[in-house]
């Protein structure tokens, strides 16, 4: 297993000067110049003499290679620069939002498996009945809802309309309960019906019929023999879940005006606050890297096939 683990984590490295490459890439390519942005928004004149002044200031009067080598030292050493805008460490300015939207994301994930699993699972064992067709509706329903509007319709009904929860804003656990839901419902519907399609696949295999005609009891052949290899394509899945629901907060943390980094980048982005867009993207780039790491860890313990193949 150690042998797998470091494989893996050395073939990251690559992806990972990649990532930071294209990250710096994609900034160069944006149509106004960062200089003249930053004495925009310092409320300065930008005129030719500051720009040239300002440009040289920022380091981008250099050759791209030694632009991208600095702030490739820079990166190594959890320097982002500082916010046009606030004038502020960036990394200071993301660690001070991203409690918030973790916070949000591990509600959101609890709702999912308290939904999901259940309903997965008593679809996948009471397939063609009316459970199942209740399951199968939500699956459908849920995956194909776009989640700014369902949370305006959560917000109609059980604020407006109910006055049982707050609508906006960060404080009581009521104001986590309508940006939670949001988040996890269309996950939790593709995890349901995900969790169905595998469960189904494993009862036609051998060795459940094996299982069962040793006499084991059929919760001990739908816990230790259906659910472990059910759960390998959840669990894959659910590692890219994550890595969405954190980076795809932005549009529940702005309906709900949750204080996260998803608001927080909106805003960068209208003030085209380039440092802070820069960090955020290979921020959440690496989160999804070593989220797939560590699902493949997981994987690898389910399932010995998975880090043999990777031994070879």
């Amino acid at each position: 297993m150690g042998k797998f683990i470091i494989s893996r984590i050395i073939s990251l490295i690559p992806v990972l000067l990649g990532i930071s490459l294209l990250t710096f890439i994609l900034i160069q390519l944006v149509p106004v110049d960062p200089a003249e942005v930053y004495l925009r928004l310092s409320q300065i004149p930008p005129t030719d003499e500051a720009v040239a002044v300002t440009r040289a200031e920022l380091g981008l009067d250099k050759p791209l290679h030694q632009q991208y080598f600095s702030w490739l030292r820079k990166v190594a050493r959890l320097d982002f620069g500082s916010s046009f805008v606030t004038k502020k460490p960036v990394l200071d300015e993301l660690l001070y939002c991203f409690p918030a939207t973790i916070k949000l994301t591990a509600v959101s994930l609890v709702i999912v498996l308290l939904i999901s699993i259940p309903l997965g699972v008593l679809s996948a064992l009471y397939k063609n009945t009316i459970l199942d067709q209740l399951c199968r509706i939500f699956a459908f329903t849920g995956a194909s809802m776009p989640n700014f509007w369902l949370g305006f319709v959560l917000i109609y009904f059980l604020s407006l309309k109910l006055d049982l929860l707050p609508v906006y804003g960060r404080g009581t656990p009521a104001h986590l309960v309508l940006p939670a839901t949001t988040l996890a419902l269309g996950s939790a519907a593709v995890y349901t019906r995900l969790l169905r399609t595998s469960m189904l696949e494993n009862l036609r295999q051998h060795f459940v019929l094996y299982a069962r005609a040793r006499g084991l009891k059929e919760r001990l052949v739908v816990v230790r023999h259906i659910m472990k290899n059910a759960l390998i394509p959840v669990v894959i899945a659910f590692g890219m879940t994550l890595g969405h629901m954190l980076a795809g907060s932005v549009i529940v943390e702005n309906v709900f005006a949750w204080p996260g980094v998803g608001r927080y980048i909106v805003s960068s982005i209208f003030n085209r606050d380039y440092p802070v867009i820069q960090a955020y993207v290979l921020f959440m780039a690496v989160i999804f890297v070593l989220l797939n790491l560590i699902v493949d860890i997981i994987c690898g313990f389910l399932d010995p096939k998975i880090r043999l193949g990777w031994d070879k």
